[in-house]
């Protein structure tokens, strides 16, 4: 059946979101944590009274595929961080893309990176809009136009190796839709970020992002097998093969690139067989330091387990997992070849020497109690930031990734000067939690979500210091500026500060040599 169309503004398609008994939940949640009754103070832009500026450079008619339809412009204006948000509730639109292109094969990408060229229009490759850091936004600059790539129309599995166990995929193929081809084959790539329904297989090479997979399986980069890369200076493929050591990686170079070097049209994927055993649930720890050290020990212990999640005390309570007087370690195995109860057994042993104290365990324990609980909340979780930002809540996240020798301090550290950036940028207090989406043998991601109550028509102007703070912090302590969010513009200055200015020079290098006249996705990365 056909499906409703995403949304212009928020999360997911047109008609989704909160339930009237999440929303209640949510907005109780904010209103105990603020002191106070929320009201709503914005409404979210309808599409009749976003207003576009005119064309400023229009597709040939060679080119059908295209379109500068009101609601493809507007849906195309911005991705959905709190920024994109709090711009899209004053209505300004002014960063629409001229022209929305949904090419449908490989020629009609070049074909339109032609036309680009010699129109002078800079060119954005959208993936599924998912972006949280400024990533998908067009940036004309002081070129004529700007065109949106969206690969909707390339979303197929063009081919399944079940001997080597691997799969072509377009581009363009959403997660649910790349699953459900997969599944008859009995393999799945088991890649499942939060953003998973609604975002691409290009998407998520494009910005090294990570998935289901708390340990071992952490990035998609893992799961890469060789790419096709449609650049304006022609088509770069990468040869199949299971490894090599033949000079530096030219996939490495395209993974993570988020567009600045070119379009990723298709890519062979690593996959894996439908897992048959499972085991899982949630264990509780007197303080979140303690669940850290309990999974230090489970990471180099070897044991890979599929999830290995902590939640702070205050990040429980927040989504229902539990009261607030425990951190939370979500806890669960996976295979297709053998029964995990081995080493479901061990990492439990690990958590007792931390005195771990666990719920129920079994296969569909992961469904239930504080597992089931935080799991469904964190999927929903994009859907009640559209909401809260609508009753003036700044409420974002950041992630990033430390040793474990400096875990504590740099927790400690990030955490006190994003209360304080609260407290300077809105006069009240607010509230900072963290959690573990990934863990390493010598290292954790933590991943910070902060809560402010902001003044409705500074919300952008609040955000964008409470999280500069935060990140100032995070670069200052050692930390990456992301783990798996991307660079996007939003998290350029820190990038900055991060790369080594070499690799800026060559990273120049490459672009000049594959987009010379600097017009794929500007401002992301590097300035041309």
């Amino acid at each position: 059946m056909p499906q409703a169309r995403m949304k212009h503004f928020g999360w997911g398609r047109e008609g989704e979101g909160l339930s009237a008994e999440e929303e209640a939940f949510v907005l109780a949640r904010a209103e105990a944590r603020f002191g106070t009754k929320l009201q709503a103070s914005a409404t979210a832009p309808v599409l009749d009274e976003i207003k576009l500026h005119e064309p400023r450079v229009k597709a040939p008619a060679s080119l059908p595929f295209c379109t500068s339809d009101h609601y493809d412009r507007a849906a195309h204006t911005y991705g959905k961080g709190y920024q994109d948000l709090a711009r899209a509730l004053t209505r300004d639109y002014a960063d629409a893309p001229d022209v929305v292109a949904y090419p449908r094969n490989e020629s009609e990408v070049a074909a339109v990176l032609d036309w680009a060229g010699g129109a002078d229009a800079t060119v954005t490759p959208y993936g599924g809009g998912s972006s949280v850091c400024g990533g998908v936004s067009p940036f004309r600059k002081n070129h004529k136009g700007a065109v949106t790539i969206d690969l909707r129309e390339m979303g197929k599995v063009r081919e399944v190796d079940k001997t080597s166990r691997a799969a072509l995929i377009e581009g363009g193929t959403y997660g649910p839709a790349l699953e459900a081809q997969l599944k008859p084959h009995g393999v799945t790539l088991r890649h499942f970020p939060q953003s998973f329904e609604y975002s691409t297989l290009g998407g998520w090479i494009a910005t090294r992002g990570g998935g289901h997979f708390a340990t071992l399986y952490t990035h998609i980069d893992e799961f890469v097998e060789s790419l096709r890369t449609v650049t304006p200076r022609g088509t770069l493929e990468s040869r199949r093969l299971p490894g090599s050591g033949a000079g530096p990686s030219p996939d490495r170079m395209m993974i993570g690139s988020e567009g600045i070097l070119g379009v990723i049209t298709q890519a062979w994927m690593r996959l894996q067989d439908r897992p048959k055993f499972r085991d899982g649930g949630a264990v509780q720890f007197k303080d979140f330091f303690t669940a850290a050290r309990a999974v230090r020990a489970i990471s180099q212990a070897g044991l890979y387990p599929s999830n290995c999640r902590i939640l702070d005390p205050a990040e429980a309570y927040n989504t229902g997992a539990a009261d607030g007087s425990v951190a939370i370690m979500v806890l669960a195995f996976e295979s297709a070849d053998h029964d995990v109860g081995p080493w479901m057994k061990r990492a439990r042993e690990c958590c007792a020497d931390h005195g771990g104290v666990p719920e129920a365990s079994g296969a569909e324990a992961h469904l239930a109690g504080a597992a089931g609980v935080w799991r469904n909340a964190f999927i929903r979780m994009p859907y009640a930031m559209e909401k809260l930002i609508l009753h003036g809540v700044i409420n974002d996240t950041f992630e990033t990734s430390i040793t474990w020798d400096r875990f504590e301090k740099f927790h400690d550290a990030i955490k006190t000067a994003t209360e304080n950036a609260i407290h300077e940028a809105t006069g009240r207090k607010g509230q900072v939690t963290c959690r573990f989406t990934h863990i390493y043998p010598d290292g954790p991601a933590p991943y910070f979500t902060f809560h402010a109550l902001g003044e409705p028509d500074k919300l952008g102007t609040q955000w964008l210091a409470i999280k500069s703070a935060a990140l100032d912090a995070v670069i200052a302590n050692g930390g990456t500026v992301t783990h798996h969010h991307a660079v996007g513009r939003d998290h350029r200055p820190w990038y900055d500060r991060q790369r080594p200015p070499l690799f800026a020079d060559a990273l120049r290098a490459a672009k000049k040599a594959l987009d010379p006249q600097g017009l794929l996705n500007p401002g992301v990365l590097i300035d041309p």
